[in-house]
């Protein structure tokens, strides 16, 4: 069995010893254990791109916290991914929480070490804005394809007289800079009230497929994935998941709650649809603490880094044979 493994719940119960991600091991990016790594479990602990109600900088800490429930077996795929995968909490990484475009740059270096180390990062925002460092760095040298859970497109130009980076544009400027293939990015739950009818029209003439939330409840969980599937093909593909995707009722503590979205279960089953597709990367982002003093939605952004994690590792699993 791997050293990289959680605690058990002896000697140490869930509320005690140091909060990492699902209890792993800490490997710090200039740990020399880091190339012994899988996966890298990575915080980015950033809201510089938010537009309304901040906090996701708060993310990841409570996401660790939450994050303690989670157990060694995946039930329904009938693993255990930290045995198929060497997976470790890298910490956070670096950022400057006064100048929005050096924290963007910081992300990208400090996924970047994993990157190009052939570790597979899952991230925990943080604002959406994130996952355009991201790319950045798990696209330097190929667009890929994304599957993204959301209830915006984040396909915007601008906001506020011409600002290029926020929460609401990463994927405009993913595809500009050619980290995404459109036509290989599928986006699921898109929903709400719009600032303009076109809103969505660049992101449909790039060619990217979008199920908005009225397709979801019609086609069903099961249509969602098989077309999910078809779109991303066989290809280096993120995965991308804000938890605004899911209805509020579940998950308010977001900057952008909007209401009539798909549940936690229906997230986890569309997850568990999508084993086997070579995702190289992911996120979950948009936790934000200060609106849920529960820390529910931190716990279903844990479950869902688990649902990931398990694809992740399973890709990892059929790499070494």
């Amino acid at each position: 069995m791997s050293d990289f493994q959680p605690l058990g719940i002896s000697p140490f119960p869930r509320f005690s010893h140091i909060a990492t991600f699902m209890r792993l091991p800490h490997v710090p990016l200039d740990d020399p254990r880091l190339d012994e790594l899988d996966i890298g479990l990575i915080g980015v602990p950033f809201d510089l791109g938010v537009t309304n109600r901040t906090g996701p900088r708060h993310g990841p800490r409570q996401i660790r916290d939450q994050s303690s429930m989670i157990r060694r077996g995946h039930r329904v795929h009938g693993t255990y991914p930290f045995q198929q995968a060497n997976c470790a909490d890298v910490g956070d990484a670096e950022i400057n929480p006064a100048n929005l475009h050096d924290s963007l740059a910081k992300i990208e270096a400090s996924v970047g070490k994993l990157v190009a180390k052939g570790i597979r990062p899952l991230s925990a925002g943080g604002d959406h804005l994130i996952s355009l460092p991201l790319l950045r760095a798990v696209a330097k040298d190929r667009p890929v394809g994304m599957v993204h859970f959301d209830a915006h497109t984040d396909t915007w130009d601008s906001y506020f007289g011409g600002e290029k980076y926020t929460h609401g544009t990463p994927f405009r400027r993913a595809i500009e800079e050619g980290l995404l293939d459109p036509k290989r990015v599928i986006q699921i739950g898109i929903r709400g009230s719009v600032y303009d009818l076109d809103d969505d029209r660049w992101g449909l003439e790039q060619g990217i497929r979008i199920i908005y939330i009225e397709d979801y409840f019609r086609m069903g969980p099961d249509a969602v994935i098989a077309e999910a599937r078809r779109v991303v093909g066989d290809g280096p593909t993120y995965l991308s998941f804000d938890v605004d995707g899911i209805d509020p009722a579940f998950t308010p503590g977001t900057g952008t709650p909007e209401v009539g979205g798909y549940t936690p279960a229906e997230a986890q089953k569309m997850l568990r649809g999508l084993r086997g597709i070579d995702f190289v990367g992911a996120d979950v982002v948009e936790v934000s603490p200060p609106f849920d003093q529960s820390g529910n939605t931190a716990l279903v952004a844990a479950n869902l880094m688990f649902e990931i994690l398990a694809l992740l590792a399973d890709r990892v699993a059929a790499a070494k044979g």
